[in-house]
C-alpha cells in the first residue's frame, strides 16, 4: 500500500479549491485514457465542498459516470437520500447527463415499503433486489461480472464519521468481512435511517484514486487513529488501495492532533 497523501488547509474554501484541482486533473487524465471518468460520491458535507469550486471549472461533464458509494433506502426525493443531497448541492449546478448518474431503482421502493409492514425476512428480500439492481448498473459500466472481479473507479470521494465509519461500513460490523459482493445491504445502521446499501471494502480498495474529506474539530481523535495507527481496525483505516492512491483533505480543525 502506498502512503496516504495528507493535505491540510486553514479553511474549507481553500480545501474546496484544492479538491477541485485534484478532481479536474483526474477527470482529464481518465478521459484522455479511457474516454470517461468514473466517480463514486458520498453524502454528508462532501457534495457542497465538492461543488463550491468545481462547478466553475472547465470539465467534460458529458464524460462523467457517477455512482453513490452508499445510499439510504429511502425515496430519491427524501431528505435522507444521498442522491437528493448531491442533486441539490452539486448536480443541479453542472451538466452531467442524468442517465449517467446511477441511482438506486425508485420502482423497487413500493415493495420495500410493503415488506416493511411484514417481517424482517421480507424486508431483506426486497432490499436484496435493490442491491442486485445496483450491481447490474455497475456491471453495465464496468463490463461484465465475468471479466472483472471488482469495478475499478477512477475516483471515490469518501467521508468519515467520528466513529471511524465510511460509506455505510460501521465499526465491528460483519459487512467489513465481505470480500465477494460489490454492493451490500445493511439493515441495522447505527445511524438513522437503518436500511442502506453500500460499496464493500474490496470495491473501495480497487479504485485508482480515493480521497477522504474531513472537516471540523469533532474528527480530531478519530483521524489521529485512522491515519497514524497502522493497527487500527476502524472502517476508514481499512481503506487501503490495492494499487491506487489515497488522499486526505482536511481542514486545520480536523488535523490538529496529527503529526505532520
Amino acid at each position: 500500500m502506498n502512503a496516504p497523501n495528507v493535505h491540510t488547509f486553514p479553511n474549507t474554501q481553500k480545501l474546496s479549491v484544492s479538491l477541485a484541482d485534484l478532481v479536474v486533473k483526474l477527470s482529464e487524465e481518465s478521459i484522455e485514457i479511457r474516454d470517461r471518468f468514473t466517480i463514486g460520491i458520498s453524502g454528508g458535507s462532501l457534495p457542497k465542498l465538492l461543488a463550491a469550486d468545481l462547478k466553475n471549472r472547465d470539465i467534460e461533464w458529458e464524460k462523467w459516470e457517477v455512482f453513490f458509494c452508499d445510499e439510504r433506502l429511502v425515496p430519491l426525493d427524501h431528505e435522507d437520500s444521498n442522491y437528493f443531497l448531491c442533486k441539490k448541492e452539486f448536480f443541479d449546478q453542472v451538466p452531467i447527463p442524468q442517465d449517467q448518474i446511477y441511482t438506486i431503482e425508485p420502482s423497487l421502493f413500493p415493495q420495500l415499503e410493503e415488506a416493511a409492514r411484514k417481517d424482517k425476512e421480507a424486508v431483506e428480500e426486497a432490499a436484496l433486489e435493490i442491491v442486485e439492481d445496483y450491481e447490474k448498473k455497475l456491471i453495465s459500466v464496468f463490463a461484465t461480472v465475468n471479466s472483472v472481479k471488482f469495478p475499478v473507479f477512477d475516483l471515490l470521494l469518501l467521508g468519515v464519521g467520528p466513529d471511524g465509519h465510511t460509506c455505510s461500513l460501521f465499526p465491528d460490523h460483519p459487512l467489513l468481512d465481505e470480500n465477494v459482493g460489490w454492493v451490500a445491504y445493511i439493515g441495522d445502521s447505527p445511524k438513522p435511517p437503518p436500511r442502506r446499501i453500500t460499496f464493500t471494502l474490496p470495491v473501495i480498495n480497487h479504485a485508482h484514486n480515493i480521497a477522504f474529506v474531513a472537516t471540523g474539530e469533532g474528527k480530531q481523535d478519530v483521524l489521529k487513529e485512522i491515519i497514524e495507527d497502522t493497527e487500527s481496525k476502524l472502517p476508514a483505516a481499512l481503506v487501503q488501495p490495492v494499487t491506487g492512491k489515497l488522499y486526505w483533505f482536511l481542514d486545520s480543525a480536523a488535523a490538529t492532533k496529527l503529526i505532520l
